[in-house]
């Protein structure tokens, strides 16, 4: 069915809590394990009926933040779902609990129970006020970023349709750009920290409410951290800095030569090229009809998901004035189908919408039928490897995207690709910092910004500007005010998407195929064991990034300056 096609109904919120209250009383007194069996599988559909309701309403919201109809959805969502959450984590602990647990557990795995409990440590029924408030600030921040009014260039522009001109050929349109964007930013920064403000103190709130020393913890738990910790992420962050940031300064004084200049300013970060970063050819349209021969001719599995794609229209990708920023994947069980959501700019980032969100997309479709639903609880720092990982195997077709510069982009979807991982990790490090000492005035959190830039990105010169130059850059990043410790997880999925790179440059059937038994394992094991399972190390191991660094380093010589 295509989605425009497919009808919506709120969820009744009166009528989800009597269903879901005879599920536990059921569940409770369950007189064996087959019979609890099949209330779990009822419990899965309410919960399948309630997600598909919710997601429909959040897709055309975020499709027009204009929209009083949906705006009003996403309000009442925002007051509702916390309270549907904690529904069902009263049913969860029913099961939980059970004497028949452990027949459940032969069913759904072991996993499941672990990310069970993991959930059960994260809410209460009196912390739903603090989350309802935690939705509000959430959306207030993302309707103020989708609305964004920048006069440039003759006309009123978004964030989104700002990007050409950020990473513009012409340094003087870049610079004339970035202050619109730094000039902007700074209209809005008050309310900007006064969001972000609200919510660290509702976060820590929360966690203290569920006994939690800070956030961090209740954040890791959120997050379904069900197989490390704190400290694995810290002894990843500590080889980033001893291994990974001086490999990624010698790539970026590479590009500062490619380009001709100096120095590195800030206007230059994301810009790859004299003549300007290279950008898909064709219209939108186009492009997606291009990813669709792309699809086909990468294997039957790619060629089914992306068709059914296309005939079903479920890419709403095309930018639109108050469309919400960014991209992401979502899901709608009822229907086996896979929803991806972007904004087209004209830039190479339209490309890996076709890429990134698809390897998200195509994940979903294989493991979308699976009678398990715990197995599409997927973590994150997983979930991302399908994503990070698909850029890179799409890489055979990017010459009917870019043309004559294909390769041009492979160089720059590489060296990207290498510039995001001090990035990412110091953003996972700036969250750690924040929750720690959530009394931090908004100064001081600039401040830290500015330091930790400082040291994962050496290179960066913002020129006295009095937005980014005073460690503002991490407002924009959406991820930060919405769903904090994610980033790592996208951190950890691009050394594991080098690895397949690496592979796949060897031997491209044999890495293919260890995607494909990643992708069908979905959640159903632990994060490490599913990576030793198809043959990828481990991130959080002592020495990991030695071998990968040479690799790369290996590889850009395909590019010599």
């Amino acid at each position: 069915m295509k989605f425009k096609e497919m009808p919506y109904e709120r969820v009744d919120y009166e009528k989800t809590k009597k269903t879901m209250q005879e599920l536990t009383g059921r569940a409770r007194s369950a007189s064996s394990g087959e019979e609890l069996w099949q209330i779990h599988q009822e419990f899965y559909q309410v919960s399948k009926d309630v997600s598909d309701k919710m997601t429909i309403a959040h897709i055309r919201y975020d499709g027009d933040t204009t929209d009083a109809f949906y705006s009003a959805e996403q309000d009442y969502y925002d007051e509702v779902r916390p309270r549907i959450a904690n529904l069902q984590n009263q049913y969860k602990r029913a099961i939980y609990e059970s004497p028949y647990r452990s027949f459940l557990e032969e069913k759904i795995g072991k996993v499941a129970f672990v990310s069970m409990e993991n959930e059960l440590k994260s809410m209460e029924e009196g912390i739903i006020g603090l989350m309802q408030e935690e939705n509000a600030l959430r959306t207030s921040y993302n309707k103020l970023i989708a609305t964004a009014q920048i006069p440039f260039d003759g006309q009123i522009l978004n964030l989104s349709l700002m990007r050409p001109y950020l990473t513009n050929a012409d340094r003087s349109v870049r610079k004339k750009a970035w202050k619109a964007f730094s000039d902007y930013f700074l209209t809005i920064q008050e309310q900007l920290d006064d969001i972000y403000d609200k919510l660290v103190k509702c976060r820590t709130a929360q966690a203290r409410a569920m006994g939690c020393k800070d956030f961090i913890e209740l954040g890791y738990r959120r997050m379904n951290r069900n197989s490390y910790g704190r400290q694995d992420v810290e002894n990843f962050r500590r080889q980033v800095k001893e291994v990974f940031v001086p490999f990624a300064e010698k790539v970026h004084d590479r590009r500062r030569r490619r380009l001709g200049l100096s120095r590195l300013s800030y206007i230059d970060n994301e810009v790859y090229f004299k003549n300007g970063n290279p950008a898909p050819v064709g219209t939108p349209e186009q492009i997606l009809r291009t990813g669709q021969k792309m699809y086909a001719a990468l294997s039957g599995e790619t060629k089914e998901f992306f068709d059914f794609m296309m005939e079903n229209e479920l890419l709403d990708v095309f930018g639109r004035k108050t469309k919400r920023q960014g991209g992401y994947m979502t899901y709608l069980y009822n229907y086996h189908a896979p929803f991806i959501f972007a904004n087209f700019n004209g830039t190479a980032g339209d490309v890996d919408v076709i890429t990134h969100e698809c390897g998200h997309a195509f994940q979903g479709f294989l493991s979308g039928k699976d009678p398990i639903l715990e197995h599409s609880d997927l973590t994150m720092e997983t979930a991302e490897i399908h994503s990070m990982s698909m850029e890179f195997f799409t890489d055979p077709w990017m010459k009917d995207f870019f043309g004559g510069r294909a390769e041009d982009f492979l160089l720059m979807q590489l060296e990207d690709a290498i510039r995001f991982v001090p990035y990412g990790t110091m953003v996972d490090e700036f969250q750690h910092i924040v929750y720690a000492e959530p009394g931090l005035t908004p100064l001081q959190r600039r401040q830290t910004w500015r330091e930790l830039e400082k040291v994962y990105m050496p290179h960066l010169d913002y020129e006295d500007d009095p937005f980014f130059g005073q460690g503002g850059y991490w407002q924009r990043q959406q991820h930060i005010y919405n769903s904090p410790f994610y980033y790592i997880d996208y951190v950890l999925a691009q050394t594991c998407a080098f690895q397949y790179k690496i592979r796949m440059d060897e031997d491209y059937r044999e890495a293919w195929d260890s995607y494909l038994a990643l992708c069908r394992l979905s959640a159903s094991d632990f994060y490490g064991n599913m990576l030793k399972a198809v043959g990828l190390k481990v991130p959080f191991e002592d020495g990991y990034f030695e071998q990968i660094v040479a690799k790369l380093e290996e590889k850009l010589q395909r590019w010599p300056i």
